[in-house]
């Protein structure tokens, strides 16, 4: 009896090839690729995703393993097209920092700072709250199974062995960073029209009573109603972040 064992080595390589994406992806993914994640964490998750999609791409990849040299450009574009997938899950995510940071201004305390475990260093309060927040919501509503369809459905958008369309990977950069400034003003516009209205009353009033301390009244009153008007308007907003989040992972989950 004998046993063939000759396509080991491409099999090998091709798992390497497989892991190279999802590993770059899994780096760079919200929640998962935190610098608080350990590393065997990430691996072990990396692997898992690795040996469930290889078995429905094997096929996409054609491994020449006579020279090294295809095989490593290959390898190289692998990472980085796991690399743009993973900094556009960061890069929507995103969009509560800008909204948290926005509303932090308006209510004066833009000042305030505590370290944000998801990034492992300093940011704003409310920022830091809203993203823990989402983060959270991603996971009980199941939003993280449209992070492994759009890796799934990458191998129709980004072919194995196939050159990188520049063009396209440059318009996604484009469209996930100005989708997350603006989905991240959007959140934080009613903060915006109640800053603008409570400074004009506060410059109103004191015009009105010079010898009143304005600052020291309007404060601590900016910081209650702002916080009345976050509790008020938290729901929508996260609401709001879901659709907005599920809309670029069903972008990159192209129908065949």
């Amino acid at each position: 009896m004998r046993i063939d064992i000759s396509f080991l080595p491409a099999y090998a390589a091709t798992f390497m090839l497989v892991f190279a994406r999802i590993g770059a992806m899994v780096m760079l993914l919200p929640a998962l690729g935190e610098v608080n994640i350990p590393v065997r964490i990430k691996l072990a998750i990396a692997l898992l995703l690795t040996m469930i999609l290889l078995p429905l791409h094997r096929a996409a990849y054609q491994i020449d393993l006579q020279t090294m040299m295809p095989l490593g450009v290959q390898m190289v574009q692998e990472i980085f097209i796991g690399i743009v997938l993973g900094a556009t899950a960061r890069v929507t995510l995103s969009a509560l920092q800008v909204a948290g940071s926005v509303i932090a201004q308006q209510l004066g305390l833009g000042f305030v700072t505590a370290v944000d475990p998801t990034q492992g260093q300093q940011g704003l309060l409310i920022g830091n709250f809203l993203t823990l927040l989402g983060v959270t919501l991603l996971f009980a509503t199941d939003s993280h199974y449209l992070v492994i369809a759009a890796l799934n459905q990458s191998y129709t958008i980004f072919s194995p062995g196939e050159i990188m369309p520049s063009g396209d990977v440059a318009d996604l950069a484009v469209r996930a960073f100005s989708g997350a400034f603006k989905i991240g003003i959007q959140l934080a516009a009613p903060f915006l029209v109640f800053g603008l209205v409570f400074n004009i009353g506060l410059g109103i009033l004191a015009r009105l009573m010079p010898q009143m301390q304005v600052y020291f009244v309007g404060v601590p009153l900016s910081i209650m109603a702002g916080f009345l008007i976050l509790a008020a308007v938290i729901v929508v907003m996260m609401g709001v972040f879901l659709e907005y989040f599920s809309g670029v992972m069903q972008e990159l989950t192209p129908v065949r």
